[in-house]
């Protein structure tokens, strides 16, 4: 019979073990996990951009080939950096933590933010990246505007734990399609971003309906979010849209 203190240093050993072991499996698949969340983000891009058909062995060569120009603006809109050449995976735009610095804009400090310049086709087109909050947690994503940087080529979310069937569904063909041809301006070249309408767009006068996309059925709360995120973080980028029109 083994007595309680033997016990006690047997299972705190194997604690400590087991911890050692955790951690170093974590330290190693950190590199791995990094590179994945990478590709994901490079994929999310480009498919905005409607560059398809990428496979995942693939992504960092396309992402380089299809982008030309990698740019960070301040709050002012202008150019803080802007790499054409090189690895754009390893400039400033991608390393860019947007949490942090839509929390600096939050705070009314001095903040930076992302744009990707994609060619496909010969069609010059703009990425900006966005990021928000949903009902269980951030949602993210991309849209792309076409060379009069006010109509949309196409959009990407992503999100954390959004609601499957309901909130979830922001990340199908079914909602993300809708924001193609939209428009971020009115016919006066007022900002109106896109509207992500309860009821659907139908409920909306004529003349706006090319400014709103129709909410997920049941996803209320999410689609809010969705519609929060484009109007907030588009703002921030009004003063670069701004200055090259």
């Amino acid at each position: 019979m083994y007595s309680n203190g033997y016990i006690f240093r047997y299972a705190a050993i194997m604690v400590i073990i087991a911890a050692a072991l955790l951690s170093t499996a974590a330290m190693l698949l950190k590199p791995f996990q990094e590179r994945n969340m990478a590709i994901e983000k490079m994929g999310g891009i480009l498919s905005s951009a409607k560059i398809e058909g990428v496979e995942k062995e693939e992504t960092i060569n396309k992402f380089n080939e299809y982008v030309t120009e990698a740019i960070v603006v301040d709050q002012n809109g202008n150019v803080v950096e802007s790499l054409t050449d090189g690895s754009k995976e390893n400039g400033a735009a991608f390393k860019l933590n947007m949490k942090e610095q839509l929390y600096l804009k939050s705070k009314g400090e001095d903040f930076e933010l992302p744009i990707y310049k994609v060619k496909n086709k010969g069609e010059v087109i703009y990425i900006f990246p966005l990021l928000g909050t949903g009902l269980w947690g951030p949602v993210w994503g991309n849209i792309a505007l076409g060379n009069d940087l006010n109509t949309i080529v196409g959009v990407t979310f992503g999100h954390k734990a959004e609601t499957p069937g309901l909130g979830a569904e922001i990340t199908t063909d079914d909602f993300t399609e809708q924001f193609i041809g939209k428009q971020i301006f009115d016919s006066n070249n007022e900002f109106t971003s896109v509207m992500v309408v309860k009821g659907g767009v139908k409920i909306l006068p004529q003349n706006q309906q090319i400014h709103g996309v129709d909410a997920i059925s049941g996803g209320t709360i999410t689609s809010n979010s969705v519609n929060d995120m484009l109007k907030d973080v588009l703002e921030s980028y009004l003063p670069y849209i701004e200055k090259q029109k």
